[in-house]
């Protein structure tokens, strides 16, 4: 898939900035409707003294995937600060894809919080305000490196228009594609290193043959999958530096 359509702008963070705010962040996840993997959340951060966008910069869905990984680093380099938090399949069962959402994405602001960077107002992409927690949800996901939230912003279509949530949505899939690839050499039946745990016809099949694995989202209706089917087990340990992005631990 190549880029199309106009490139994002930075309108409204220039709008927020120009209101008081200091330091602006977008926010955007990926891998909430998949079936395996986790749920990843990018932040990225700019001030007013952040520059013209890096050229080819669009909603990571239409960027080819080499585009996309040439992206990354000028994305970093553009932005004040950048992260990713992830939410592990275990803790989207654990505590619904909503709260999974939240936490990947606390997990991203303490990544910014332990470099020193603590955004005045988040631009989320959307229409609902998954981020800010509910009163009696917010002890439950407590972290130790965890900050308030700050305020959110929702915009719609906010990964084609605006871009700083353009530049979480390219860090945010390609450190997810990443961590699919990593895991399907211990699962290569299912396909992720090309699906990316979502549902292709290649992937189903395997469900519907071999099971769930480890890395499913059990309390998903998985096609084809019935209560109690048996859990494919892992065929090799998996990476160390997968296992550490998959932690429960803030930052991860």
């Amino acid at each position: 898939m190549s880029s199309t359509g106009r490139p994002p702008t930075r309108q409204l963070e220039k709008e927020l900035l120009a209101s008081g705010h200091r330091l602006v962040a977008g926010m955007d996840e990926v891998g909430r409707g998949a079936l395996a993997g986790p749920v990843s959340v990018g932040v990225c951060v700019v001030d007013e003294t952040t520059g013209r966008l890096p050229r080819g910069l669009r909603d990571s869905k239409l960027l080819a995937p080499a585009a996309r990984e040439a992206l990354c680093e000028p994305i970093r380099r553009w932005s004040v600060a950048s992260a990713v938090g992830h939410a592990a399949p275990e803790e989207i069962d654990s505590l619904g894809i909503i709260a999974a959402l939240r936490l990947a994405g606390t997990r991203a602001l303490a990544t910014l919080a332990a470099q020193g960077v603590v955004p005045d107002i988040i631009v989320l992409d959307g229409v609902h305000d998954w981020l800010t927690p509910p009163e009696d949800l917010f002890a439950g996901l407590a972290e130790p490196l965890a900050v308030p939230t700050p305020p959110v912003r929702t915009q719609v279509k906010g990964d084609l228009r605006c871009a700083v949530i353009a530049g979480a949505s390219v860090l945010a899939k390609c450190e997810r594609d990443a961590m699919m690839t990593e895991l399907a050499t211990n699962h290569p039946e299912y396909g992720w290193e090309a699906n990316k745990g979502y549902s292709a016809p290649d992937h189903l099949t395997a469900l519907r043959e071999r099971g769930p694995s480890p890395r499913h989202r059990r309390s998903w209706k998985l096609p084809g999958v019935g209560v109690g089917a048996p859990d494919v087990p892992e065929t090799t340990p998996a990476p160390a530096p997968l296992e550490a992005a998959l932690s429960v631990g803030p930052g991860a």
